[in-house]
């Protein structure tokens, strides 16, 4: 499992004081309001960051970090993610998973091993599997109950049923 959970990533500077747009890769970007501190993925290290302030703006989270008071401060992080720990994440309800703790994954169908999950599509209805099948290529499988039957995070396992139609 990992250790730390991707909730967003910076997109670009806002304004010349140091803020920045952030695109959240969290379910609920409000949830930005409640952080205190991020984990900024440099390339070559991870620098805490404590929040000073939030804001959005259409689909962006407009954040000013303490101590980055200028545009030059923070504009070469552009492109970079932001970080939390694990246990700062949100508590997941039932038959709910980190998509972090879903890639790479090993998919099993009846009949045995089908391949590796390799992303995770967000589609208005449900989440869509991306799994690359050892015999027929990238497969999109729906995480519906009818398909997904059994996830184990602890083993990186999954099982399925495939559908009609579905390769």
């Amino acid at each position: 499992m990992e250790q730390f959970l991707q909730v967003g990533v910076i997109s670009s500077t806002h304004g010349i004081r140091g803020e920045v747009k952030i695109f959240p890769t969290t379910d609920d970007p409000a949830r930005f309001k409640t952080l205190k501190k991020v984990l900024l993925d440099t390339g070559r290290e991870r620098l805490g960051l404590e929040i000073q302030s939030v804001k959005f703006f259409k689909q962006f989270v407009i954040v000013k970090f303490k101590g980055i008071d200028n545009i030059n401060d923070i504009e070469m992080y552009k492109g970079k993610s932001l970080f939390i720990p694990r246990e700062d994440a949100v508590a997941l309800g039932k038959d709910e998973y980190y998509i972090a703790d879903l890639i790479g994954m090993e998919v099993f169908t009846e009949a045995g091993r089908f391949g590796v999950l390799s992303d995770v599509m967000e589609t208005g209805a449900n989440e869509v599997y991306i799994v690359d099948s050892d015999e027929h290529g990238e497969v999109l499988i729906p995480a519906i109950r009818q398909c997904i039957l059994d996830v184990d995070i602890k083993e990186k396992k999954m099982k399925i049923h495939l559908i009609e139609g579905l390769i």
